[in-house]
C-alpha cells in the first residue's frame, strides 16, 4: 500500500504497463494498493499478436521500470515482448535471469521476449547498474534457494535502504557487509 501517492493520474502508464503482465493494482483517492498473492497472466494483445510492453517518454511506460517489468514477466503465465526504446544497454542483464532459469530471448539490445512462468533458482550475481540491480533483486525474491547480489551499492544509489523496506514487508533478505 502506498498512501498519499499524490496525483494518481500520473501513475496511469505504470498501471497499464504492469496490467499487461497481469499485475492488478487498486486506486482509491491518493492510495495505491497492490493485492497480495496474485496469479499473473499476460493479457492477450489485440489480433492474437504477442503482447508488447514498450517504454517511452511521458505518457508512455516509464523506462526506469522496464528492467523490473522483465523480472515480473518471468513469473507471469504467457509470452511478452519488452521493447526498451530509450537506452541501448538496459536489457543486457537478462543473461543473469536466464542463468536463474528464466526463458528469455534477447532479440537485440532493445527487445527481449519472455515466456513464463519460469521457476527461478538463486545464484551469485553482480548488479551492473541501478535498474538491472532492482530487477535482479526482484527475481531473487521470487527464486528458490539463496541468491547473492554483489555490487549492491548500485541498487542503493536508486533505492535507499531497500533491504530494510523489503524486510518490513516480509521479505527474507539480509545485507552482508
Amino acid at each position: 500500500v502506498i498512501e498519499n501517492a499524490g496525483d494518481v493520474s500520473q501513475l496511469r502508464p505504470m498501471l497499464l504497463g504492469f496490467g499487461k503482465l497481469g499485475v492488478e493494482m487498486e486506486l482509491e483517492g491518493t492510495t495505491l494498493r497492490v493485492p497480495p498473492e496474485q496469479r499473473l497472466v499476460v493479457k492477450d494483445d489485440l489480433g492474437g499478436h504477442i503482447t508488447k510492453l514498450e517504454d517511452g517518454p511521458w505518457p508512455n511506460f516509464p523506462a526506469d521500470l522496464t528492467s523490473t517489468a522483465v523480472a515480473i514477466a518471468t513469473q507471469a503465465t504467457g509470452t511478452v515482448m519488452i521493447f526498451e526504446k530509450m537506452f541501448e544497454t538496459r536489457l543486457v542483464f537478462t543473461d543473469k535471469l536466464v542463468m536463474m532459469g528464466a526463458r528469455i530471448v534477447l532479440c537485440d539490445p532493445h527487445r527481449a521476449v519472455i515466456s513464463g512462468p519460469a521457476r527461478l533458482n538463486g545464484i551469485k550475481m553482480e548488479s551492473p547498474d541501478i535498474r538491472a540491480g532492482m530487477s535482479l533483486l526482484t527475481a531473487a525474491l521470487a527464486a528458490d534457494g539463496r541468491s547473492v547480489i554483489q555490487n549492491v551499492q548500485q541498487i542503493d544509489r536508486g533505492y535507499e535502504r531497500i533491504d530494510e523496506r523489503l524486510r518490513a514487508l516480509g521479505a527474507d533478505i539480509e545485507r552482508v557487509r
